[in-house]
């Protein structure tokens, strides 16, 4: 019998991904969507509180050995976020008064919320 294989990266990236939406229901958001994809992409997660919906990319390192989480956030993954944005709004007729950019980054324990991030 084959075992599969577990990626340990993904267990740490949705170890984090938990951890930071349970961080926004504390804070009052609700969850919309958890790793929605499309053919462009994946966002991590989507929340919304009032009007105000967040495009949220959540950065999980159990070390800074390869820098920062927040580093990982390129310009070029931040254009790719908003075009996935846009995709997602359109798909799912989700409609807000604003919209943002968060970033959360997870470095070993720590959690680190970053709101409208670019």
């Amino acid at each position: 019998m084959l075992v599969p294989m577990v990626d340990p990266r993904r267990v740490l990236g949705a170890a984090g991904e938990e951890r930071a939406a349970s961080w926004y229901e504390q804070q009052g958001y609700v969850v919309l969507a958890r790793n929605w994809r499309c053919r462009d992409g994946e966002l991590d997660l989507v929340v919304a509180r009032g009007r105000t919906v967040a495009f949220v990319e959540v950065k999980t390192r159990r070390s800074a050995r390869f820098g920062h989480p927040v580093e990982a956030v390129t310009p070029v993954k931040q254009a790719r976020l908003r075009r996935l944005a846009l995709t997602y709004l359109r798909e799912t007729g989700t409609r807000a008064g604003s919209l943002r950019f968060d970033v959360v980054a997870i470095l070993g324990s720590e959690l680190e919320v970053l709101p409208a991030a670019f």
